[in-house]
């Protein structure tokens, strides 16, 4: 079994060449592929309410999990076609996160930044 970012990402890739759909894969395209499978796993919670949503995720943690790995699909194949670093984007992005959210005077509370 996969593990691992950089195996994952390998293995994507070869799914993709196996099969010659880089031809398809412009930036634009890869986006909205994103943007379509994150509005999948929000299709899982739309129209339940908090209760039905707890009841919900143990019935359907598979499914859920798929869209979910639908979408990390999608941000390894396009950060590695952008030969963008996502995981040190990620830690570059909570340290500004970090920043702009100060434990003081953001906990607790889902003001955003520009307001605490």
């Amino acid at each position: 079994m996969t593990k691992n970012i950089s195996d994952l990402t390998k293995r994507i890739i070869a799914f993709r060449d196996a099969r010659d759909w880089k031809q398809f894969h412009n930036p634009k395209d890869l986006s909205l592929s994103l943007v379509l499978e994150a509005t999948e796993v929000m299709e899982h919670f739309q129209w339940k309410n908090k209760e039905e949503i707890e009841k919900y995720v143990i019935e359907s943690k598979i499914e859920i999990g798929e869209e979910l790995a639908d979408v990390l699909y999608w941000v390894l194949l396009m950060s590695h076609d952008l030969k963008i670093d996502v995981l040190d984007a990620l830690d570059k992005k909570m340290r500004k996160n970090e920043e702009k959210y100060p434990v003081e005077k953001a906990k607790g509370k889902h003001t955003k930044y520009t307001r605490l």
